[in-house]
């Protein structure tokens, strides 16, 4: 695969940078217009962009906080830098401190820019980079113990706002079913949703206040099968669990499934960041299909 700027300004729960050699072998050779219902960090967007140049591009999401932050980095990069620059300068202080009063006012702003200069902020010194929210939309992450956490990464801003600012990409917030408004015949569409666990002990599906558990990924499994008969070009990741080889069994008979080993980054205990299996289906015959092997736990 060349070497290419990924421009990913925000760490993010299953981020796909890892994971893009060998999702470039899955990917189809032609995309037309694209679009990516759970964008995240936009590793796969900003890949996609910059090595298939499609005609139009939407990327969207349910965080209606982590959409502001993609708007902003488009429109408002300097205001934002500045945010950062005042952040980084003031988080040297007494960063503990510092970082949980600016997790207080991350909770209180309706500022837009200002609790988007607070996301990234947050998830460079928080734990592990992770975003979570409680029932009330409250983000109640720790306090990350980092010397140098990179607050502003201003070369990536910059990529990324130029690669934003293209007149061929939209930024929306939405639900991943409004998707089934703007596709049509021949779109390509890649789902990366939260995660079923991999066990009752490993869940975190808490992006936003809704929880995306079992019967969201039922509602997942059957927004694509739409899709699939509407036209389009389907690619989906997720856990390898025995829940969704079942909801994408058919494109399992199919020899559609293709596994890719993934480094979990997001584990209290340093053991548990190993390589483990996670599944992407499809509904074309992917270039490279790799060797099956039994669903995990």
């Amino acid at each position: 695969m060349d070497k290419i700027s990924i421009p990913t300004f925000v760490k993010w729960a299953g981020g796909k940078i890892q994971l893009l050699e060998q999702i470039e072998k899955l990917l189809p050779k032609k995309i037309d217009r694209y679009f990516e219902p759970f964008v995240g960090s936009g590793a796969v967007f900003f890949y996609i962009k910059q090595t298939r140049h499609p005609d139009y591009c939407m990327i969207s999401d349910n965080n209606q906080d982590l959409i502001n932050l993609y708007k902003d980095v488009k429109n408002n990069l300097d205001e934002l830098t500045n945010l950062l620059q005042k952040y980084k300068k003031e988080h040297t202080k007494f960063p503990m401190n510092y970082y949980y009063k600016q997790r207080k006012r991350y909770n209180k702003t309706h500022n837009t820019l200002e609790k988007s200069g607070l996301f990234i902020y947050l998830n460079k010194t928080c734990y592990n980079g992770l975003y979570r929210v409680n029932s009330k939309g409250d983000f109640n992450v720790p306090f990350g113990r980092y010397k140098n956490p990179s607050i502003l990464q201003k070369d990536k801003l910059e990529n990324a706002s130029k690669i934003l600012n293209d007149k061929k990409v939209k930024i929306i917030s939405m639900d991943f079913t409004k998707i089934l408004r703007y596709a049509k015949k021949g779109d390509f569409i890649y789902f990366d949703p939260p995660y079923y666990p991999l066990s009752t002990t490993s869940s975190f599906t808490s992006y936003h206040k809704d929880v995306f558990l079992e019967n969201e990924q039922k509602k997942l499994a059957n927004v694509f099968e739409k899709l699939d008969k509407r036209g389009c070009l389907l690619m989906l990741s997720n856990s390898d669990t025995p829940l969704i080889h079942e909801l994408y069994k058919n494109y399992e008979m199919d020899g559609h499934l293709s596994l890719v080993k993934a480094k979990r980054m997001i584990n209290c205990n340093s053991d548990g960041r190993k390589s483990i299996n996670e599944i992407v289906v499809t509904n074309y015959k992917p270039r490279s299909i790799q060797k099956k092997l039994p669903p995990q736990g």
